[in-house]
């Protein structure tokens, strides 16, 4: 689950790390409140769930009263469109109205999960800010890379290998070593999936603070947050995203035109690989899991017959604990009897025969194939055909 900016700095700061004084402003009264009570100039940050803010004219910088009100007229109810969230954006609901700080020098941190290795790693690079891309992508030498024991933690003398690899010395280093101290400690108590720093600032007055901060949480672990559950922003998902969210299905949106519904995650990323191998652009990851029932499959094909970019809707299910007539009856609540895309269903597994006989008495038009790379060419085929065939 993500967090915005201002959620991801409110964590950080009830663990010791220092961030720009400020707060949340959802109208532009309230964002000039802020500037009152700071009594200086200020950064207005859209908050939205992407990178690029500043380059898409999500970051504003006002001097006055007038331009601080201004500025968050402009913003709140806006939609930003970054590389991240495609041509349609993310709408704008709430600003965070901080101090503009002087800054001296830039740096990245970020912890996250090095999956070769099965720990997590601490990455530093003394290049932070809006191009860290380029720079891990053409300068891969000047990042740092630290993999850490799962049973010894985070080290002071890592830390402190880190900052030197920055160019921190001194007083500095020794407060960098201690603030990724606390960003590890926050990663493990949190159950962080994910946690960036870009960038993390030395300011011309001496202070290391976190001036922008992303934390991704483990949806996995949220139960034992109950609380952050509440921290979860709907208006920044797609709509299908957060039916599928509410249903208990994995759903993502994706930028083709063939639907997907299908049970296991490993099957699911299998069959999207198939269908790029054979010329197919899949329109969403769907995984009902592997038990779902004949309701769960037939939310979660009522969710692809929403989706304005689908043109075909490829099934692949394998019936192990869940049975393939019970896929074929969900997709029929779903479908009824018509329907206006070509459906390919691919099933073997526990009842495999008496789920096809069912798509056969149903009145759907539904073609059966009995292998994956055989399913996915059909469903391939039948979409690169002129409409009226």
């Amino acid at each position: 689950m993500n967090l915005h900016e201002y959620q991801s700095k409110e964590i950080l700061s009830l663990h010791g790390v220092a961030v720009p004084q400020g707060g949340v402003a959802e109208t532009p009264e309230q964002a000039r409140q802020w500037w009152e009570k700071l009594g200086c100039d200020v950064v207005l940050k859209a908050q939205i769930h992407a990178g690029g803010r500043g380059k898409a004219g999500g970051i504003r910088i006002a001097t006055t009263p007038q331009k601080v009100e201004d500025a968050a007229r402009d913003l709140l109810g806006s939609r930003i469109a970054t590389p991240q969230t495609g041509a349609g954006g993310l709408p704008v609901h709430r600003l965070l109205v901080e101090e503009k700080v002087a800054i001296e020098r830039q740096f990245y941190l970020s912890l996250t999960l090095d999956r070769d290795a099965g720990c997590y790693c601490l990455v530093a690079s003394a290049t932070g800010g809006i191009d860290i891309e380029k720079t891990a992508a053409k300068t891969p030498e000047r990042i740092w890379r630290q993999r850490i024991d799962p049973c010894l933690g985070l080290r002071p003398f890592q830390a402190r290998q880190a900052a030197l690899f920055l160019g921190l010395r001194g007083q500095f280093c020794e407060e960098a070593v201690i603030l990724m101290g606390n960003l590890y400690h926050l990663f493990l108590e949190q159950d962080c999936f994910q946690l960036e720093i870009n960038p993390l600032v030395l300011t011309r007055g001496g202070r290391l603070l976190v001036l922008d901060a992303k934390i991704n949480l483990d949806d996995n672990a949220l139960f034992r947050h109950p609380r952050r559950q509440a921290l979860f922003d709907e208006s920044q998902l797609d709509p299908l995203e957060v039916q599928a969210r509410r249903c208990d299905i994995a759903y993502i949106k994706m930028s083709g035109t063939i639907g997907c519904l299908v049970n296991g995650a490993g099957l699911a990323m299998a069959t999207l690989d198939m269908l790029q191998e054979c010329g197919g652009q899949p329109a969403n990851f769907l995984d009902v899991g592997g038990g779902a029932s004949r309701e769960k499959i037939a939310e979660a094909f009522r969710i692809l017959l929403q989706d304005q970019d689908v043109k075909g809707v490829f099934v692949n299910i394998f019936g192990g604990i869940m049975h393939c007539d019970l896929v074929a009856q969900g997709i029929v609540d779903a479908v009824g009897v018509d329907c206006p895309w070509p459906i390919v269903v691919r099933m073997a597994g526990a009842r495999v025969a008496e789920g096809k006989a069912l798509l056969a008495a149903s009145g759907l038009k539904v073609i059966c194939s009995d292998g994956l790379e055989e399913g996915v060419s059909r469903m391939v085929t039948l979409l690169s055909l002129p409409v009226s065939e």
